[in-house]
């Protein structure tokens, strides 16, 4: 666990493990691997000051799996592992851990008029 703390409306997160492998079997080396852009929040502030003086808390907390641009943030590292420190703003969207099915529910039928 990281002793690291982020402040206000901060989020420390960890990097999910780049794809090794293509979707044909192809084994990719370091170099060709794109940097992931999901990871798990580890730590978060308590939330941003509003105008009135009043905290306003983060909508995503420690153990959210989330997603971000791949630019954003600052890296940093903690007893060798490498961190990225992002402003809530910067997170893009939280991401299910279900596996999703394709079985979702089909849209209502539109309502028939009366004659």
């Amino acid at each position: 666990m990281s002793s690291i703390k982020p402040l206000n409306d901060k989020v420390l997160i960890e990097r999910l493990e780049a794809v090794d492998k293509t979707a044909g079997g192809i084994l990719l080396p370091d170099s060709a691997k794109e940097k992931p852009t999901e990871g798990r929040i580890i730590a978060a502030g308590d939330g941003r000051w509003n105008d009135e003086g009043k905290r306003v808390p983060l909508s995503v907390k420690a153990g959210d799996r989330v997603l971000f641009s791949a630019y954003a943030g600052t890296q940093i590292k903690d007893h060798g592992k490498e961190y990225l420190i992002l402003e809530e703003s910067e997170v893009l969207a939280i991401l299910d851990d279900k596996a999703w099915g394709g079985n979702a529910a089909p849209a209502p039928a539109p309502a028939k008029k009366k004659s």
